[in-house]
């Protein structure tokens, strides 16, 4: 039997905390990318406005579909992802890096789309096979399918991104039943062969790591961004500089400031004040995404809800854990609060797929 669709089901909260972070982070990106003379309507600041509402288009859209219907999109959506990151790589590089395709006037980036669509197949593969009785030749599959994107994406290169699909195959296979030993001699394999993907990194990917343990050996190079951030997080204090008003900030000695750093801005202009209501409300989608693949009796629905959970708390980890300097900066953007049109929209398009689970699930 199945429940009768209604908003009465709607996860209000699911809804609105990640309205809540995506003001946060407009508002951080006009005092990251205000220029003297620049009208409203010219700022990224505007730009985000209009790829969110897009978001919550797609949202609206998403949840009034029945999430089985999906099971056909998974591999179609995978290989034309694949066929875009093969796309990407003979793309014009920008800052370095083939990440963005041009399509009808702007740019995205397909590893956005191929997190997701590789989060479908997997939760399809897993709901129709059962691990205890899977042969050895088919349980190559998921990581077969993870694998080749993360060498695409790697390609690129974006680390950041490649490095995020592993958690999220992880934590799908712990869901479908692995054996935990046997995931742990994987971590400890994944573990012993990274200095043989150390040496295909770009140049300045190597410098990244390195001076991750010690940024003071590069301060005007490889470590100047991670030091400039973690100055600008520990002046702010507990209430911050204010709107606009953060040194760091406003005399640009943040790069990138409006994109994987926006947090050193966020907490510099709004202290820890602002710094903590953002990770609360990230931490109430993860929360709340945890708990719909808890309470969804199929396989199919626990293991979406689990792949798209632990992709937004994945990215919200790295991101406010580099500019900390916790982790290697490795460019991966804050979900709703870095710039980028993509990101935000296959966020949203998350979002959306969350609260179509909770909305569409059995009541078997």
């Amino acid at each position: 039997m199945r429940r009768k669709i209604g908003f009465g089901q709607f996860d209000k909260i699911l809804f609105f905390a990640p309205l809540g972070i995506f003001l946060i982070g407009f508002l951080s990106i006009y005092s990251a990318s205000f220029q003297s003379q620049q009208s409203l309507g010219e700022t990224l600041a505007i730009r985000q406005v209009l790829w969110m509402a897009v978001g919550v288009l797609i949202v609206f859209l998403v949840v009034r579909i029945d999430y089985f219907r999906f099971q056909d999109l998974a591999w179609p959506c995978y290989w034309g992802s694949f066929l875009f990151l093969l796309l990407v790589l003979f793309m014009p590089a920008r800052l370095g890096a083939h990440r963005w395709v041009g399509l009808g006037g702007f740019n995205f980036q397909p590893s956005e789309i191929t997190k997701l669509s590789v989060i479908m197949v997997l939760a399809n593969f897993f709901s129709q096979n059962r691990v205890e009785y899977i042969s050895r030749s088919k349980l190559a599959v998921p990581f077969l399918v993870v694998g080749v994107p993360f060498l695409l994406i790697l390609k690129e290169p974006d680390l950041g991104t490649a490095l995020s699909l592993l958690p999220i195959l992880f934590s799908m296979l712990y869901l479908w039943g692995f054996r935990s030993k046997t995931m742990g001699w994987l971590l400890v394999v994944a573990v012993l062969v990274s200095p043989v993907f150390f040496l295909f990194l770009k140049e300045y990917q190597k410098a990244r790591l390195l001076v991750f343990i010690n940024p003071n050996a590069d301060p005007l190079g490889a470590g100047y961004t991670i030091i400039q951030s973690k100055i600008a997080i520990g002046s702010g204090g507990l209430f911050g500089k204010g709107f606009m008003s953060g040194p760091q900030n406003q005399l640009h000695f943040i790069p990138e400031r409006h994109t994987d750093f926006i947090f050193a801005v966020i907490a510099e202009e709004g202290g820890l004040v602002a710094s903590a209501a953002v990770l609360f409300l990230f931490w109430l989608i993860v929360q709340r995404g945890y708990r719909i693949a808890a309470q969804i009796p199929d396989r199919l629905g626990s293991q979406l809800a689990c792949g798209v959970t632990t992709m937004l708390a994945v990215q919200t980890i790295i991101n406010t854990g580099m500019t900390m300097g916790l982790f290697p900066v490795v460019g991966v953007p804050l979900p709703l609060v870095s710039y980028g049109g993509s990101s935000v929209v296959m966020t949203m398009l998350a979002i959306g797929l969350l609260l179509n689970l909770k909305i569409h699930r059995p009541l078997f």
